[in-house]
């Protein structure tokens, strides 16, 4: 586990901190890609601490379609959000040398990276990090869980959700991973971005969806280009002035 930390430009206090998690299917993608060093730059330069992390790729030459193990992509989930708890961990025990401050920090994926938020988030069992921790918010682009029933009034934090309805790898809805077959290995009933606003918006909790109409799988790295004023809302008014809206624009 590695990551590049950018720090905010002409920062005095504590800042807060964005933990950016790349996508790739859990078979590649960098930390250090050509937009995530550009959107890092960005955020630092808005007052955002940001670090860049790497994490396990276990799906590398496996593939993770619909001939992959349904266990075996669970266990992609786990491993990611389990390195980055171990960074995050790091941090934490060293928040002084980072000048980060503890209980605003947010997390930030893109596909691989937002089911691996979303799963960190809603539905990881986390033993790594301290006991009553929580995170200030999370940002998903094209991301999903695997159960909303484990979206809950206590575990709920504003959360921003980027997705396009026609998300053919990861569905806006609900449907099964890369909408394989219930007959496929690789079957993995997920719960988009649409169905995790709805549980959200019955518990009464904050969000903030934004639909893409026809918009595909490239949601999951547009809005780090195209979004970044949308995003910086939410960071601000939702995470920062915890003003709890509940948001939803469809373009």
């Amino acid at each position: 586990m590695k990551f590049d930390f950018y720090k905010p430009t002409e920062a005095k206090n504590e800042s807060p901190l964005l933990i950016y998690v790349h996508g790739g299917g859990f078979s590649g993608g960098k930390r250090n890609s050509k937009n995530a060093v550009r959107f890092a730059k960005q955020m630092a330069e808005r007052g955002y601490a940001v670090a860049s992390v790497s994490y396990r790729l276990t799906m590398r030459n496996v593939g993770f379609g619909c001939s992959t193990k349904y266990s075996d992509k669970i266990n992609a989930f786990n491993s990611a959000s389990e390195d980055i708890s171990l960074a995050i961990k790091y941090i934490l025990k060293n928040k002084r040398r980072f000048n980060i401050s503890s209980n605003k920090i947010i997390l930030i994926g893109t596909s691989a990276g937002a089911e691996t938020v979303l799963n960190l988030v809603y539905v990881y069992n986390n033993k790594i990090l301290p006991k009553g921790f929580k995170f200030a918010g999370v940002v998903s682009m094209a991301g999903a869980v695997t159960s909303v029933k484990k979206i809950t009034s206590k575990n709920a934090i504003p959360t921003q959700l980027f997705h396009g309805t026609s998300d053919k790898l990861v569905p806006y809805d609900i449907a099964s991973h890369h909408y394989c077959s219930k007959k496929s290995n690789g079957y993995l009933l997920l719960y988009g971005s649409k169905p995790i606003a709805n549980k959200l918006k019955k518990l009464g909790k904050p969000f903030y969806l934004y639909t893409v109409k026809k918009g595909d799988h490239s949601w999951s790295i547009r809005p780090m280009i195209y979004s970044k004023p949308e995003i910086l809302d939410f960071l601000y008014y939702d995470v920062l002035e915890q003003c709890e809206r509940q948001i939803e624009t469809v373009i």
